[in-house]
């Protein structure tokens, strides 16, 4: 990865992060005097509704900033190790969270009147999404996992080869 590419993706994660902080301090509490104001139409405390949406955030940076090492370990030229998969493992489970959160804020918002079924279709078909999403990182995780073996088998190698010489 060249260093114009590196400083891109750097430049976005800082933007996505910027962000996130940004809908946690200011559009959350925006929305819960929103959600005070609306009435009772919604099935479940308004409270219910912004934790699910804080912790939905917070599944996104937490994915901001594992991808963040990740690209720091590329730049290094330490990717190719063990070190790589606890960042990768902590990605795959926090997209699942992601999902697991939309599917309760699905469920919260099916019941009542408070928006149209289609609504809640749409989540759904965003859960399949996300959870393709984690499945497409796994199947990463398994290339990975071949060449970091692949890598130290080269090295086990050439170590042998060294000791022949």
């Amino acid at each position: 990865m060249g260093q114009l590419t590196t400083l891109a993706l750097r430049i976005v994660l800082v933007v996505l992060l910027a962000g996130s902080l940004f809908v946690q301090a200011v559009m959350v509490p925006l929305m819960g005097a929103d959600l005070e104001e609306g009435g009772s139409e919604l099935a479940y405390p308004r409270a219910a509704y912004l934790v699910v949406l804080i912790l939905g955030v917070v599944t996104v940076q937490v994915v901001l900033v594992c991808v963040w090492r990740l690209v720091t370990m590329v730049r290094k030229g330490t990717l190719f190790s063990h070190a790589a998969f606890r960042y990768v493992d902590v990605v795959i489970w926090a997209i699942g969270a992601a999902a697991a959160l939309l599917s309760a804020f699905g469920y919260m918002l099916a019941p009542g009147e408070a928006v149209a079924p289609g609504v809640v279709l749409l989540i759904g078909g965003v859960v399949v999404a996300v959870l393709g999403v984690a499945l497409i990182v796994l199947v990463l995780r398994m290339l990975l996992a071949q060449a970091v073996a692949r890598d130290v088998e080269a090295a086990r190698m050439e170590a042998e080869l060294k000791g022949v010489i």
